[in-house]
C-alpha cells in the first residue's frame, strides 16, 4: 500500500470516528433532553455545598460587593439564603435564592442563570403561563399584552389594579426582590419587570400559578370590574409568535414624508428631509453589528443633507463594546473626554478558577492588560489615562436629543452619560437602569455550580467613570421626563419620541421669531 492510500485510510477512520462521535453526542444530548426533571429536589448537603462555594467566589472575586450595600447588610442576606436550605429544592426554587441574594448587591450585571440542561429542557418544554404582560411604574400595572388576543376585557392598554389580591405595590415590592439594577435606579427594575413577558415568568416562579386568577382592572367606562381567567396552556391553546411582541407598532405624528437610510436589525437611520430632522435607533452596542461602517454612513448622510435635529432611541440598548459606544459619544462631543477614572480587577482565589468559565484564559489576558497598584489592585491603567477626541470628520454640531429609559444600561449609559450636560444635548425620558456614577462589568464570565450546574454571572471590572460624579446609586436623569399613561400603552403611540418633536417644534418656533436669527 502506497503513502497516499495510507493516508486516505487514515482521512476515511478519522471521518469514521468523529461520525460516531457525533451519534454518541447527539443521543446524549437527546438523552438528557428527555430526562431532565424539572421538578427533581436537590438535597440540602447539595444546595448547602453549592451555596456556600456561591458565596465564598462572589466574596473573593466580585470587585463591587460592597459598593452600595455594606458587608454586614450583605452577611446578614447571605445568612438569610442560606437558612433557606434545610429542605431540598428544585432547579428553580433554589435559583429564586440566589437571585434574592444577589439582588441586594445592586449590581446589575451580577445575575443568575439556568443550568446548561434546564435550558436545553425549557427550549421545548410546554406548560402553562401567566396569560399577559404588564407594564409597571410608580403603583400602576398596565397590560401591555395579552397571550389570548381576543380577549374582549383584558386588552393592551387596560389598567389592573389587583392580582389574586395583590396590588401593583404588593406585586412590585414582591418580585423587586429577584430583580438586579445598578444602585438604586428604580426605573431600571420597572423596565426590567415590564419588558416582554418578564413579569409573566417573574410571576409563575416566585408567586406561582393558581387554577384561575382574580382579576381586578378599570373597565372602558371607567369603574373597577372583577374578572377569572385561566393560565395560558401552550399545549391546548394556539399561538402566533408576533402575540409575544410588545404589541403594534409605535405611532408618531408623521405628517411629513420620512425616508428611510440605512436599517439594519438591531440599528436605523430614517430622516425626514422637510422637517431637516433624523432619528437615529441603537438597540445594541454589540460588535457583530458593524456599527463602524453604521455610524460612519450616517453621519456623513447627515451632513450632505443638512440634517438640523438628530434623535438618537437608546430605550432598549442594554449596552455592548465600550469601544462602539465611545465610537458614537465621539461623532457628537464638543469636548475631550475619558472612559473611566479608575478601572480595576481583583484577582480570584486559584481555587475557584475551575468554576469560572475560560478561568485561565481571563487570568492571562489580566495579567496582560492591568498593572498592580498601590491599593493592591490590579488597574486597567491605559483607560484610565486615555482620553478622547471628537470625531473631525462628520461630526455632528446640530441639536441632538437622546431617548433613554430604565433598559438603557451598561455601555449605553457610557454613550449618554458622557453627553449630559452638553449644550446641544437634551436627554428625554426616564431614568437609565444604568448607573451614572459607573458600573461592573467589561469581562463578565459565568460561575457554575458544580452540584446543581446553576450558573450566575460574575463581572470582574469595576469602574468609576468619573470621581467627580455624584455617588448616590442613581441612574443618569434625563433633562424632559416623560412618563408613560394607559391610553398611550393602549394606543401604541411612542409618547417619548413625540414628546421630541413637540421640543423641536418649539425650538423651531423661537428660532423663527429671534431678530439674531434671521
Amino acid at each position: 500500500m502506497n503513502i497516499y492510500d495510507r493516508l486516505k485510510k487514515i482521512r476515511k477512520l478519522k471521518t469514521n470516528i468523529w461520525l460516531c462521535l457525533s451519534i454518541i453526542l447527539a443521543v446524549s444530548c437527546s438523552s438528557s433532553r428527555k430526562t431532565y426533571n424539572p421538578q427533581y429536589k436537590y438535597p440540602p448537603a447539595e444546595l448547602q455545598a453549592d451555596y456556600s462555594l456561591f458565596r465564598h467566589i462572589l466574596e473573593s472575586s466580585h470587585p463591587s460587593i460592597y459598593w452600595y450595600t455594606t458587608k454586614d447588610s450583605m452577611d446578614y442576606f447571605f445568612e438569610q439564603g442560606f437558612q433557606t436550605l434545610h429542605d431540598s429544592l428544585t432547579e428553580i426554587q433554589f435559583r429564586d435564592v440566589l437571585a434574592y441574594v444577589i439582588s441586594k448587591l445592586d449590581c446589575g450585571h451580577t445575575s443568575v442563570k439556568g443550568s446548561k440542561a434546564f435550558n436545553r429542557y425549557i427550549d421545548t418544554a410546554s406548560s402553562l403561563a401567566f396569560p399577559f404582560a404588564l407594564k409597571f411604574w410608580s403603583d400602576t400595572m398596565v397590560i401591555s399584552a395579552n397571550l389570548r388576543r381576543r380577549d374582549p376585557l383584558l386588552q393592551r392598554g387596560t389598567i389592573v389594579t389587583s392580582i389574586n389580591g395583590y396590588t401593583a405595590k404588593a406585586l412590585k415590592d414582591t418580585l423587586f426582590n429577584y430583580i438586579t439594577t445598578d444602585g438604586y435606579s428604580m426605573s431600571g427594575k420597572y423596565q426590567s419587570l415590564s419588558t416582554g413577558f418578564a413579569f409573566a415568568n417573574l410571576y409563575k416562579n416566585v408567586i406561582g400559578l393558581t387554577d384561575s386568577f382574580d382579576i381586578h382592572y378599570i373597565d372602558s367606562m371607567g369603574f373597577e370590574s372583577q374578572t377569572y381567567v385561566k393560565p395560558y396552556d401552550f399545549r391546548a391553546d394556539t399561538m402566533n409568535k408576533k402575540t409575544l411582541s410588545h404589541g403594534p407598532p409605535a405611532k408618531g405624528s408623521g405628517k411629513k414624508k420620512e425616508k428611510p437610510t440605512f436599517y439594519l436589525s438591531s440599528v436605523n437611520l430614517q430622516l425626514d428631509t422637510v422637517m431637516k430632522t433624523g432619528f437615529m435607533t441603537v438597540t445594541t452596542f454589540d460588535r457583530s453589528n458593524h456599527l463602524r461602517k453604521f455610524f460612519k454612513n450616517s453621519f456623513r448622510e447627515l451632513q450632505e443633507n443638512h440634517i438640523k435635529n438628530l434623535i438618537i432611541d437608546v430605550r432598549s440598548n442594554g449596552g455592548g463594546d465600550a469601544g462602539l459606544s465611545t465610537l458614537l459619544t465621539r461623532y457628537i462631543a464638543d469636548h475631550k473626554f475619558k472612559l473611566a477614572d479608575s478601572l480595576y480587577t481583583i484577582k480570584p482565589p486559584a481555587e475557584y478558577k475551575k468554576y469560572i468559565q475560560n478561568g485561565f484564559w481571563y487570568g492571562l489576558l489580566v495579567s496582560a492588560v492591568t498593572r498592580k497598584g498601590k491599593d493592591g489592585k490590579l488597574h486597567f491603567r491605559y483607560f484610565e489615562k486615555h482620553y478622547y477626541s471628537p470625531k473631525e470628520k462628520y461630526h455632528y454640531d446640530g441639536q441632538v436629543f437622546i431617548l433613554i429609559g430604565g433598559n438603557s444600561f451598561s455601555a449605553t449609559t457610557l454613550f449618554a452619560g458622557d453627553l449630559k450636560g452638553q449644550k446641544n444635548v437634551t436627554l428625554v425620558g426616564e431614568e437609565t437602569g444604568g448607573g451614572y456614577y459607573g458600573n461592573t462589568a467589561w469581562i463578565i464570565p459565568d460561575v457554575t455550580l458544580p452540584n446543581t450546574g446553576l450558573r450566575f454571572r460574575l463581572p470582574r471590572f469595576r469602574m468609576v467613570v468619573s470621581r467627580d460624579r455624584l455617588k448616590n446609586g442613581r441612574g443618569i436623569l434625563p433633562d424632559v421626563w416623560v412618563l408613560p399613561t394607559s391610553e398611550a400603552i393602549r394606543d401604541g403611540i411612542d409618547f417619548k419620541a413625540m414628546k421630541v418633536r413637540e421640543l423641536i417644534s418649539q425650538q423651531e418656533a423661537l428660532t423663527s421669531h429671534d431678530p439674531e436669527n434671521k
